[in-house]
């Protein structure tokens, strides 16, 4: 057996219940079958804190019916993310909410699986791949927000989310998505929403079957394009993947159409969120609305075309800096599960094989003991003269770590600050007074009601 059978083997045969008893380690199960579910789903920050001020940083619970542990902190973060021993699964801790949804993508792979897969997968993320995409990337968006509208209220999320799926389309699928957006934009909607689907019963009208019909149309969409990417060598990630999967050999087309499904989703649905968050905390923040536009200003003067090129983002400082720090406050995926392939002990607790581990990046974004005033917006936290995101390798994580670190983070980053030259260059956004906006921390942190903003020219 290879050792990427080995891996496969390993996570498929873990059942999805713990075999042994978690008693001697600190908590509760919460309420009768749904245990934390409910609190889970509606206040996310507000259970891990409650749970981590009753119990500590190591404690167990259950939520969508799966009993697990939660392990806080840097010193868990790195624990679990370094996995040195390779003793910690991702797929079998998020096979039960995504393997029918977003099955086989990169985040549920293992091991040597997952390290055959992330080689290939990663040739769209190197630099020369991100200085194309950014030079394709910047007329598309200096056209796509100059219709957007000026003096009236709109959703910023229906805007900015079919805005990425564009500009994903283009990047990695070589496409203008023209009348199909909508379609697949609400696929992946649908999609994502049912991970968190209690029913998980087919039935028409609830969000478990909404969420595989998208899956399926996504599906044949991707599946109905592979004949032509094969013929034609057009410049994007589509063609290089099907032309991996001829060469590397191990790359079925059902694996083309897994990857590319997921990182369309990964690359378009993540930004979605983190740019909610950023231009929400710009309206509540102002002073560096003002401060951001006069560094893209800056920038443009010495530029010789219409966006900035791959070197004028490193020119971006404060705009970096108000990235990472709404990735501290609002990080897009809240929590990160594993599961045990092997027994391990952490901090003096035993974790026994084929058990739930919960990891929660929100929870270490606002740790005192990291950070100063953590509840606050200070984007200066991330300057080089205070560089309080380095006070422990593992205490800033939006991205993860160690062997599943995403790819894209780079990507998420040049995606951002292209966006926000284009924007901040031609508006200023604002929000009602005394709103403040309701968000859904999971599956992924989104406005529960799109964000309602108000642009007006500069």
């Amino acid at each position: 057996m290879t050792s990427m059978e080995d891996a496969r083997v390993r996570a498929a045969h873990l059942p999805r219940m713990p075999q042994r008893k978690l008693d001697h380690i600190p908590g509760d199960y919460g309420w009768p079958l749904l245990g934390q579910t409910l609190a889970f789903l509606r206040d996310y920050q507000g259970l891990v804190r409650h749970q981590a001020e009753r119990y500590g940083p190591v404690h167990k619970g259950s939520v969508m019916f799966q009993r697990g542990v939660t392990l806080l902190g840097p010193e868990a973060n790195e624990f679990v993310l370094r996995d040195k021993e390779h003793v910690f699964s991702s797929r079998a801790a998020w096979n039960p909410l995504l393997e029918r949804l977003f099955t086989d993508g990169l985040m549920l792979r293992d091991f040597a699986d997952h390290k055959f897969h992330r080689r290939i997968m990663q040739q769209a993320f190197k630099k020369p791949a991100l200085a194309g995409y950014l030079e394709r990337m910047n007329p598309r968006i200096h056209e796509g927000v100059a219709n957007w509208p000026a003096g009236e209220t709109f959703t910023f999320f229906d805007r900015i989310k079919s805005l990425l799926l564009d500009l994903g389309a283009q990047t990695f699928l070589g496409l203008d998505m023209g009348p199909r957006a909508d379609r697949v934009n609400q696929s992946f909607i649908d999609a994502a929403d049912a991970s968190l689907a209690v029913l998980r019963v087919p039935i028409p009208g609830t969000l478990w079957h909404r969420g595989l019909r998208g899956r399926r149309f996504l599906e044949d969409f991707i599946a109905g394009l592979i004949p032509e990417k094969r013929r034609a060598a057009t410049p994007d990630f589509f063609s290089e993947l099907c032309k991996a999967a001829a060469e590397e050999g191990g790359l079925t087309d059902r694996d083309v159409t897994n990857h590319m499904i997921f990182l369309l989703f990964a690359a378009h649905d993540t930004t979605t969120s983190t740019l909610c968050s950023l231009i929400y905390l710009l309206c509540r923040n102002p002073q560096w609305q003002t401060r951001l536009a006069a560094e893209m200003d800056r920038v443009a003067e010495g530029m010789d075309g219409d966006g900035p090129g791959y070197g004028d983002l490193e020119k971006m400082v404060e705009t970096g800096w108000v990235f990472r720090e709404t990735l501290r406050l609002r990080p897009a995926l809240t929590t990160f599960p594993r599961r045990t392939a092997e027994e391990v002990e952490f901090q003096g607790y035993r974790i026994p094989r084929n058990t739930l581990v919960n990891l929660s990046p929100l929870f270490t974004h606002y740790m005192p003991e990291y950070w100063s005033d953590p509840e606050r917006f200070d984007p200066e936290r991330f300057s080089d003269e205070r560089a309080e995101h380095k006070g422990h390798h593992f205490q800033w994580i939006p991205f993860g770590g160690g062997h599943h670190k995403c790819l894209g983070l780079n990507f998420a980053e040049i995606q951002t600050k292209a966006f926000l030259f284009h924007f901040l260059r031609r508006y200023r956004v604002r929000v009602r007074d005394g709103y403040e906006m309701p968000v859904q921390l999971v599956p992924l942190a989104m406005p529960k009601d799109g964000l309602p903003v108000e642009i007006v020219r500069r």
